[in-house]
């Protein structure tokens, strides 16, 4: 922990996986916090230029392994950017030293133990400490992040979806049991691991759906419309691989209930989301691209409403890295200290 220029110190479990590394990017220019350990378990002793070799002259410091102790004396907040499975053994025993903890993996969004293992596949955490993790999209449950010791990032499908559709369900101004969502993400989605999936010869030029009916953040979407319903929504809910490396575009689908126009849509949606500075509402006619929100913290929402069908198509669009992972970790970090939520975010989307 270092107290010399009152910046409090960041420690990142994961740093050598795309949503570590990024958090290194977005946290290089905060002005109240910096990193002073990266930590891999698999890692432990090699520089982080190993792996990375962009940050040269940045960060060379060696790779620290995982040990609460240490952790706890460098660093105030830990980040744990791990793979499902991990989190839920680690985070209890860091909260247990002391530490703030916010969790980019899975392990505690969902708050049923049963839910968790059925989508997960893995052994859930403890109850326990399920009930203590507040879910932090930033935009929803901001409020309950202030102050909060403990933060589940939400995942990347679910920022983007809920975001997109969270005012309209919450207002009426839909029939939540009408919803489809057709998404697609950038590769890195899926992590820097080799597989068969995500081989350049696999992927390029070539677009598919995976995971249909199954995919793990089907019951986190869930959970978030279900609460602004005031009622249980079930959706459905297709993925699908895309041959760039960032970005999520989630397009939804679903019935208009009552009489409403466009023009209701948007000013709906400009009223929710007003002061909320990272997400931006496109005027009548435009929809919004990947490659607009690119390397940054913004959520772009587009809507066209079909008066033939009386179908409101709503379109969503992140950076999966930022807003869908390391930036939405950043902005609940600036929640959870009661800072301004743009610090360390200010970065205008990196454009063609």
């Amino acid at each position: 922990m270092n107290n010399d220029n009152k910046k409090i110190g960041i420690a990142i479990v994961g740093s050598t996986g795309y949503g570590g590394v990024e958090l290194i990017r977005l946290l290089a220019s905060h002005p109240l916090a910096e990193v002073t350990s990266v930590i891999s378990s698999s890692s432990a002793g090699t520089p982080i230029t190993e792996g990375y070799p962009h940050l040269t002259g940045i960060r060379e410091e060696l790779l620290d392994d995982v040990d609460a102790a240490t952790i706890k004396s460098k660093a105030d907040v830990v980040f744990l950017a791990t793979p499902p499975g991990v989190a839920s053994k680690l985070a209890p025993e860091l909260l247990a030293a002391g530490l703030k903890v916010i969790d980019l993996s899975g392990d505690f969004r969902l708050k049923s133990p049963a839910l968790y293992e059925q989508w997960y596949k893995k052994p859930a955490a403890d109850e326990r400490h399920l009930g203590k993790a507040v879910f932090g999209l930033s935009e929803i449950y901001g409020e309950q992040v202030r102050g909060a010791d403990f933060i589940s990032n939400p995942g990347c499908y679910p920022t983007a979806t809920t975001l997109g559709l969270f005012p309209a369900v919450k207002a009426g101004f839909i029939d939540p049991s009408t919803i489809i969502i057709d998404a697609k993400s950038g590769v890195s989605g899926a992590g820097r691991g080799a597989s068969l999936g995500t081989h350049y010869s696999e992927l390029n030029e070539n677009f598919k759906a995976y995971k249909i009916n199954q995919h793990q953040h089907i019951p986190e979407i869930e959970m978030v419309l279900s609460e602004a319903a005031g009622t249980e929504v079930v959706t459905t809910f297709t993925t699908h691989l895309v041959p760039m490396t960032r970005g999520i575009m989630s397009t939804m689908y679903a019935s208009v209930s009552g009489e409403r126009s466009l023009n209701d849509f948007l000013e709906l949606y400009r009223s929710f989301y007003e002061g909320k500075p990272f997400v931006r509402i496109r005027p009548e006619g435009q929809w919004p691209a990947t490659k607009e929100v690119w390397g940054s913290n913004y959520c772009d929402i587009g809507f066209a409403l079909d008066k033939r069908t009386n179908r409101i198509t709503i379109v969503s669009v992140i950076d999966n890295l930022v807003k869908g992972a390391a930036g939405q970790a950043v902005q609940n970090l600036n929640l959870m200290m009661g800072w301004d939520e743009t610090f360390g975010l200010q970065f205008v989307p990196a454009y063609p």
